[in-house]
């Protein structure tokens, strides 16, 4: 990684100043695999240089998972000890911003049974609800960036050398995540936050009750909850501080009625879940759940997610990506969702950002049920946009307006 020396540094400070926006004075939570331990250490000097009062790591490594999940007890997988949880739970309660490195190795668990990997995302899930309730909520600043570790990068390029692998994957991160090729990366992200900042605004002025989606294998009608609000790029958290959730980042998104939601929808990329790939899937719902699925790759995968509770088969997000993005453009498969899903409209199973409804967070459970908000213990992206994905908005006259054609936006935001 010597020759993106440079362009890393920037890539820390922008993780620091754009992506979670630290606060002097306020704490990190940093998570990154053990591979990523230089840049993560770059990451930590930018957060002491705005003034972090502590920045605390969580190492990961991929092969002492797989092992865990491989070899311990079944009940030890269902069964996590509370303490386990402490540090991330507590972290954010005490306001330290969140910052994930990602570079998961999208085959890491494809030989373990299906049913084990389940019951450790359930029970991980479990352990961390008030972590994700935080997070769901904005009550603190998160972000996740990407680094390229020798699994993900010889996934994306199979073809190539270890070391050259990861150079590409590289370089196509600092490309997509705008470091390279821009002097000054910060400035570069406040033009892009506000071209995306004008496609939710319109999205936000035009209230469509419904969206209808029109694809080959898609014929989907995703109802839109009153009041719900459409977002996207920068937003701030509860207490005001503008941050970057993902970078990259080319969506905007809001929540569906979780009741609302009825048709068949094809995937059109594959989607990694903790180490599974789950390929040419479609799903089927009645009333806002899905009530049959199919599979070519990773079919048990996608029972287990949407056995993890009563709501992993309804929908939380509803995302709105054009196809000629700075992700899809690369002509690559990433087997990552925070690339990919950069690359497609997207939805969600599982958990809705409260965010996305007016009041939300003031919102206690009966409230959201109410509202058409969907809670449950996942939330995972998964990728329907392609050249030919058309898209309506129905307004509140009935009127039909082209949001999307053949992947694009349908009208100018200007």
């Amino acid at each position: 990684m010597e020759q993106f020396n440079d362009s890393l540094k920037k890539f820390a400070k922008l993780a620091i100043k754009t992506g979670v926006n630290l606060q002097p004075g306020q704490g990190l939570y940093l998570t990154s695999p053990i591979e990523a331990a230089p840049f993560a250490n770059l990451v930590a000097e930018e957060a002491y240089k705005v003034g972090a009062k502590d920045v605390t790591m969580q190492w990961g490594d991929d092969e002492t998972h797989r092992l865990r999940l491989e070899y311990a007890p079944e009940q030890a997988l269902k069964q996590i000890p509370e303490w386990k949880f402490v540090a991330q739970n507590s972290a954010v309660k005490d306001n330290y911003a969140v910052l994930h490195i990602y570079g998961p190795n999208p085959d890491l668990l494809d030989q373990i049974d299906g049913a084990r990997v389940g019951a450790f995302m359930k029970a991980t899930s479990n352990g961390l609800k008030s972590y994700m309730a935080c997070i769901m909520k904005d009550e603190t600043q998160w972000s996740i960036i990407a680094y390229p570790t020798k699994a993900w990068s010889k996934k994306v390029f199979p073809d190539q050398p270890v070391e050259k692998a990861q150079d590409l994957l590289m370089k196509e991160i600092l490309r997509i995540s705008r470091v390279s090729g821009n002097e000054d990366p910060i400035a570069a992200w406040d033009v892009h936050n506000e071209t995306i900042h004008k496609a939710s605004d319109f999205m936000n002025r035009k209230r469509f009750k419904q969206l209808i989606y029109h694809a080959p294998g898609t014929d989907l009608t995703i109802s839109l909850p009153v009041g719900h609000i459409w977002s996207g790029g920068s937003s701030p958290s509860t207490s005001g501080i503008p941050f970057n959730a993902n970078i990259p980042t080319e969506e905007v998104f809001t929540l569906p009625d979780k009741r609302g939601v009825n048709g068949t929808v094809s995937s059109t990329m594959p989607l990694n879940v903790d180490g599974r790939v789950i390929d040419h899937f479609s799903l089927t719902f009645k009333n806002g759940e899905v009530v049959d699925f199919k599979a070519e790759k990773g079919e048990e995968s996608l029972k287990h997610l949407l056995d993890s509770d009563p709501n992993a088969r309804r929908l939380g997000e509803v995302a709105l990506v054009p196809h000629h993005s700075p992700v899809s453009e690369s002509g690559l498969v990433f087997y990552n969702t925070l690339f990919d899903e950069n690359a497609s409209c997207h939805l969600a199973l599982g958990k809705a950002y409260p965010t996305c409804i007016k009041g939300g967070n003031d919102l206690d459970e009966a409230g959201l049920d109410r509202a058409g908000v969907n809670d449950s213990l996942i939330h995972e992206d998964f990728m329907v946009g392609s050249g030919e994905l058309d898209i309506d908005g129905i307004t509140e006259d009935g009127s039909r307006v082209p949001v999307f054609r053949k992947g694009a936006w349908a009208f100018s935001f200007e």
